[in-house]
């Protein structure tokens, strides 16, 4: 599947994981792997504290590593001044990153894959 051309990033999305019901993060590697998190509210925070949305427990993690907001469809990706810091699709990010289906988001030992719904 790597010319579909839904998939802009290093992951082939099947037809069953692509059908997320709404966008969502899928784990691809770490202790969680095969975990989905739906992206159900306007903002969502990843990190190592219990707090965080999305819940990553290892030390490679910043306790409040990322953050994704959603509005109008569209789906950014912003790094909260994390140690490691945050990657797509193996570039770290400085700024908001709009995120496209199949793209790899790395977080600390992590990399999960963005399923646009």
């Amino acid at each position: 599947m790597a010319d579909d051309p839904r998939t802009t990033g290093p992951f082939s999305i099947d037809d069953d994981s692509g059908d997320a019901g709404g966008p969502a993060l899928i784990v691809r590697s770490g202790s969680l792997e095969g975990v989905v998190h739906q992206l159900k509210e306007p903002e969502v925070t990843v990190g190592r504290s219990p707090s965080c949305d999305i819940f990553l427990d290892d030390i490679t993690v910043s306790r409040n590593h990322a953050r994704l907001t959603l509005a109008d469809g569209a789906v950014k990706l912003i790094d909260l001044d994390s140690l490691n810091g945050t990657y797509v699709n193996r570039r770290r990010i400085e700024a908001p990153e709009p995120l496209s289906h199949g793209d790899e988001l790395q977080i600390g030992k992590f990399r999960l894959a963005f399923i646009s719904g």
